[in-house]
């Protein structure tokens, strides 16, 4: 089902003013604190009341100022996942299961519980109490909880922001399963450049209240003007399939029929991968590369160079791979007159490429 927002309110500070049109998946609210992600998400769960606002999930309004519709938050068939798990305490995970479970019955059959625990891997918790859970595991359960309340839009607001990288690394997964085989909606609020780019469909990109840019993770991210969260949010967003595992603990993919390695990832082959490529982990050379350690060499030819305010500018390339991009000094620019058109190389470490930086791809 397709996210439509539209919404216009007086804020402290800035007035929201907000209007996008989302398709089925994760859609991700991206940009740095104090921007509006989370004013949106109060909007979207009923949680504040708009000036003017229209916002629907599919054929289902949720608020229609012109129509004076105001769906109040319980019956608005919404699953929220926090920052922390707000699991009951007193409850162990299979209650706080049911509990979600409970809000279904209204509404017909729910989701499986069976399906939702294989689905987060938490068979093993069913029986323990939150205060004996990991971090991580209470995001799991709290996912489930959510899950389990049928809802129609699934939001997430900086679910990962209280987890060291430990533990974001073990929920990303489960968000990958959720965007992928749930059928449901997700508005998920992030400031994380790498969460983004690994787990949305679309990206809202909001500046100062309102929408600066909607787009794919890999137009947005490989975009060298795009500057709302910083100069170290743009990179490379490329889509690829596992080709093999080799026997020294590194993983072949395959980028557009180019080659790249990754330490090992669990995959199998032909599995579906989305790799985040920061610009600041990408250097240029005019020649190929002869001798080097760095195992990855993509090829192609210079699209775009944008200089910035300061010593540093970005270079945009075209490849069989997908868009690269490259933060280098102005200096360098110049030295190698680098400009649109002119044959380039640009040459990736594999260990440059984080953990966080690999997904499942949608």
């Amino acid at each position: 089902m397709s996210l439509s927002v539209h919404i216009r309110q007086r804020l402290e500070g800035f007035d929201l003013e907000v209007d996008f049109d989302a398709p089925p998946g994760l859609t991700a609210l991206f940009g740095a604190s104090g921007t509006g992600k989370t004013s949106v998400v109060n909007a979207v769960a009923g949680l504040s009341r708009p000036d003017r606002a229209r916002i629907a999930v599919g054929d289902w309004a949720l608020c229609d100022t012109g129509q004076r519709l105001h769906l109040p938050p319980h019956k608005r068939r919404l699953g929220y996942i926090f920052q922390e798990g707000r699991l009951f305490p007193h409850l162990t995970v299979r209650q706080n299961l049911h509990y979600g479970a409970w809000f279904t019955r209204r509404h017909g059959p729910g989701e499986d519980m069976a399906r939702v625990v294989e689905m987060l891997g938490i068979g093993a918790l069913l029986n323990r109490r939150p205060g004996a859970l990991s971090g991580g595991e209470k995001q799991r359960v709290a996912i489930g909880r959510a899950l389990l309340a049928k809802p129609r839009l699934i939001l997430a607001d900086e679910p990962l922001a209280a987890l060291d990288e430990a533990r974001k690394a073990e929920i990303l997964p489960y968000f990958e399963r959720l965007r992928d085989e749930a059928g449901i909606p997700i508005l998920y609020v992030s400031h994380s450049p790498a969460e983004v780019a690994r787990l949305a469909t679309t990206v809202v990109a909001l500046e100062r209240g309102r929408v600066a840019r909607m787009a794919t993770p890999g137009e947005l991210f490989s975009d060298p003007g795009f500057r709302p969260a910083g100069p170290r949010a743009i990179g490379a967003v490329l889509e690829a399939r596992v080709r093999l595992h080799h026997d020294d603990g590194l993983t072949e993919l395959d980028a557009g029929g180019v080659p790249l390695f990754l330490p090992h990832i669990s995959e199998p082959p032909g599995h579906p991968i989305r790799v985040r490529i920061a610009a600041q982990d990408v250097t240029l050379s005019l020649d190929a590369p002869g001798r080097i350690s760095a195992l990855n060499v993509l090829s192609g030819t210079v699209d775009e160079v944008q200089a910035g305010d300061g010593p540093g500018a970005v270079v945009a390339m075209k490849t069989p791979a997908g868009r690269v991009l490259a933060r280098v000094t102005r200096r360098s620019v110049a030295a190698l007159d680098l400009k649109p058109g002119l044959a380039c190389h640009a040459i990736v470490k594999t260990v440059s490429i984080a953990p966080g930086d690999v997904g499942g791809g949608a």
